[in-house]
């Protein structure tokens, strides 16, 4: 008995030592799950997904032989409704990537994006020449809106667990509040961790 308990301290102290962790750089493309939580590879591929499916629906060639001109977009608030941390800033922006990369619409700076140019224009109007001066008022406003959720389901059961995501997007047409395309994205993931052993 008195073995076990010093076999069992010395490991504890062993494993508790701080120790310098070993780095390695990676390809950022390269795709790797750790936790099994939400990562830089869910956020890209459910961008990139969704987009592509919403740039292929009706709504878009709609607006285009009905305006003569290309939709303006702006990406509004994703909501986090998940059961963990999830930085929705970045998949914000890899839809906002997706959407100009497409080449099909014009994109609309953010709310905060826009807040801050306008203190630029106004510090503009104060100090730069009256040639090179940008003046208020001259903002394109977004046709349309998109805006979304992030939502999650848990089953566990000793030591597996299976993730549902479900990402949830829609498209608004901003005068009428018409919704024109919703997308969803599902992903599902079996989490297995190692039984602990004593």
């Amino acid at each position: 008995m008195k073995n076990l308990i010093y076999f069992t301290a010395i490991f504890i102290l062993l494993n508790s030592c701080a120790t310098t962790p070993t780095v390695t750089r990676i390809d950022v493309s390269e795709q790797i799950d750790l936790s099994g939580e939400w990562n830089d590879t869910d956020s890209q591929l459910v961008a990139a997904e969704m987009i592509k499916d919403a740039l292929a629906r009706p709504w878009i060639d709609e607006f285009i032989s009905a305006k003569r001109q290309k939709p303006r977009i702006i990406v509004g608030t994703v909501k986090n409704r998940s059961h963990e941390h999830i930085n929705t800033q970045t998949f914000v922006k890899d839809l906002e990537r997706e959407l100009i990369n497409s080449g099909r619409v014009i994109f609309v700076a953010s709310k905060e994006e826009r807040q801050e140019i306008r203190e630029e224009k106004l510090d503009q109007m104060m100090h730069a020449s009256a040639a090179t001066r940008k003046q208020l008022g001259e903002e394109w406003g977004a046709d349309f809106i998109l805006q979304g959720q992030i939502n999650t389901i848990i089953d566990q059961a000793g030591n597996k667990t299976v993730k549902y995501y479900q990402v949830e997007l829609e498209l608004v047409k901003i005068l009428t509040n018409e919704k024109v395309w919703i997308g969803q994205k599902k992903i599902k993931k079996l989490v297995e961790r190692p039984r602990t052993r004593f």
